[in-house]
């Protein structure tokens, strides 16, 4: 299927990973943008988190990152500050962002970009960890 679909991509997040399989089966080859290599615009960032119905701060990755040493748990912190963050540390971005004419999501969990895909799954699907997702007939389980 022709759809343009973007994926902001980190290869070593499974989460990540299971996201772009699930596109994939969906039958759907994204342009997939490994944002640690080539991270987003500030303008691109701020209409992905808007577009996806999220404050900034719930576009912020703690985990793995240098979120608690920088400080950024800070409530008096600006939205304007926590960008200029995530955009000089790109691992501050969550993942993965995709980008569809249906819509925009923070894929996580994975499955949630299964509500801005067309419903054109190719059978089954399992996450990485045997979790099913689809069916045999490319119904959403979960």
């Amino acid at each position: 299927m022709t759809m343009d679909v973007t994926i902001y991509h980190n290869p070593e997040c499974g989460t990540s990973r299971n996201t772009l399989a699930m596109i994939r089966n969906a039958g759907i080859e994204p342009t997939i943008i490994e944002y640690l290599k080539n991270p987003p615009s500030r303008d691109e960032l701020v209409k992905m988190i808007a577009d996806a119905g999220l404050a900034v701060r719930g576009a912020i990755r703690e985990k793995g990152t240098p979120y608690a040493e920088l400080g950024l748990d800070n409530p008096a912190l600006t939205d304007d500050q926590l960008l200029d963050a995530m955009l000089k540390d790109p691992i501050l971005i969550n993942r993965p962002f995709v980008v569809s004419p249906i819509g925009t999501r923070l894929a996580r969990p994975s499955e949630a970009v299964l509500d801005i895909l067309p419903d054109t799954h190719k059978g089954a699907f399992a996450k990485e960890d045997g979790e099913q997702v689809l069916d045999s007939q490319g119904k959403r389980l979960v």
